[in-house]
């Protein structure tokens, strides 16, 4: 056994030294429809930013002890213990903090950390949202696990009318070809199953990798020129996101080209898929909506 997972098996007995008596346990599903046995508290640590503004949004903020690097929804979230970051996780710290469950978003959190964390004996609750519908209803599960039913229904049911809201706006505009880049060289885009390729089915636009089933797919510039994009939005940081479209510019063939429809877009909300990725949808529609009526020319 290495000095590494030594300190593992060490933090995983102090934290069953740390335990209470044995408690009530309940047991409630998660996203994935996997069943999540836990002790009567409340005591949590997420592990994505996304997560954290949603136990937020549901009540839950106070349950929090740990959460990961860049959780800044809302605010206060931002002074949590940090256990880790997109590319680490302090599993000893998670230990520590005796959460009576911890919260990944799958699209996240590498599946071989949550194995672990079950290999640990810590219950692991699955957040996997694949559309923006799906929001209101992972908030009202999650309002199960930390018992705060009446506030995540009451916003679900604002998030739900707020999506309604946009698509009554936005769905029947004439539909546009739009290659959403995040990357560059490789570029990697968006695929089918991400969360902003329905957003921007809802802005009445069309992505144009929607048929890869991978999250956030690398492509080659070959390929994306091959289905001739109509807008290119390239998400990123602006000091970023001007050079990734003066490579676009060396194709004037391109339609997105050839009608000036290349657009900067930044919204850490539409990355950091908490709830207010909704709102952030509506910045993204309004975009859409702007290139859609400019230079449109041949």
């Amino acid at each position: 056994m290495n000095a590494r997972a030594a300190a593992w098996v060490a933090a995983a007995l102090a934290f069953a030294a740390l335990a209470p008596a044995p408690a009530a346990t309940r047991e409630i599903a998660d996203d994935e429809g996997k069943t999540v046995r836990v002790t009567n508290g409340c005591r949590l640590v997420s592990l994505a930013p996304g997560t954290t503004a949603m136990l937020y949004a549901v009540g839950a903020g106070h349950c929090l002890v740990g959460t990961i690097a860049h959780s800044t929804e809302p605010a206060e979230a931002a002074r949590l213990p940090i256990v880790g970051d997109a590319e680490t996780l302090d599993f000893e710290r998670v230990l520590a903090s005796r959460p009576t469950a911890v919260v990944v978003a799958v699209d996240v959190v590498q599946r071989v950390r949550i194995d672990r964390l079950r290999q640990l004996g810590v219950p692991v609750y699955e957040v996997h949202v694949t559309s923006l519908a799906g929001m209101p209803e992972s908030l009202r599960r999650l309002g199960r696990l930390t018992r705060t039913e009446a506030i995540a229904d009451a916003r679900a049911i604002e998030l739900a009318a707020d999506l309604e809201r946009l698509g009554a706006k936005y769905r029947d505009r004439p539909r546009i070809r739009v290659l959403y880049q995040i990357w560059d060289r490789p570029i990697y885009t968006i695929g089918g199953r991400h969360v902003i390729s329905d957003a921007l089915k809802l802005c009445g636009a069309e992505n144009v990798f929607a048929d890869l089933e991978t999250a956030a797919p690398a492509v080659t510039r070959e390929a994306a020129l091959l289905r001739n994009p109509e807008l290119i939005v390239a998400s990123g940081p602006p000091a970023s996101t001007q050079a990734w479209l003066d490579e676009w510019r060396k194709f004037p063939a391109l339609v997105a080209v050839r009608r000036e429809r290349l657009v900067s877009y930044a919204d850490e909300r539409i990355d950091r898929m908490g709830p207010s990725v909704i709102a952030a949808t509506g910045n993204l529609c309004a975009l859409v909506d702007r290139a859609r009526g400019a230079a449109a020319g041949p």
